[in-house]
């Protein structure tokens, strides 16, 4: 029996998307995604937040990198993966990062409005970022 590497993911995002371009033109996205839960300790609300490395690809990427932005809400679907690489001195260092397979931006329409962004379409990493147009969407939603 094969395992499964699932990651979901609703959180804001911590910093603008920063876009670089590797050999061929392939596009990557990365970003941090904040989540956060509440509990009660010894009778006070305390707040837990996570930070959770997000990486995007190829049209995902360009598109995540054209939409989002620092502070708004996402829905992040992906899986885990773990890489090594050489710091500045040669030390080998591991980093564990969320791959966003697609992704959905959430809030209210209002949040958006003045952005021309969409709010209701899940994106996914087989969209090409040149069809992502919603001028032609209509949204009877009273909200």
């Amino acid at each position: 029996m094969s395992g499964i590497n699932k990651v979901i993911l609703i959180g804001h995002l911590g910093k603008d998307p920063e876009i670089r371009y590797l050999d061929g033109g392939v596009s990557v996205v990365s970003f941090p995604l904040a989540t956060s839960e509440t509990f009660n300790k010894d009778g006070k609300k305390v707040e837990q937040t996570e930070w959770h490395n997000i990486v995007m690809w190829r049209s995902l990427a360009d598109v995540a990198a054209k939409y989002l932005q620092k502070g708004k809400l996402v829905y992040i679907e992906g899986k885990l993966r773990t890489r090594s690489f050489e710091d500045k001195e040669g030390t080998k260092k591991y980093t564990t990062e969320v791959v966003a397979e697609n992704f959905t931006m959430l809030g209210r329409k209002s949040d958006f409005e003045n952005d021309n962004h969409p709010t209701d379409r899940p994106v996914t990493k087989t969209d090409n970022a040149a069809d992502y147009n919603t001028a032609n969407e209509t949204d009877d939603l009273p909200f």
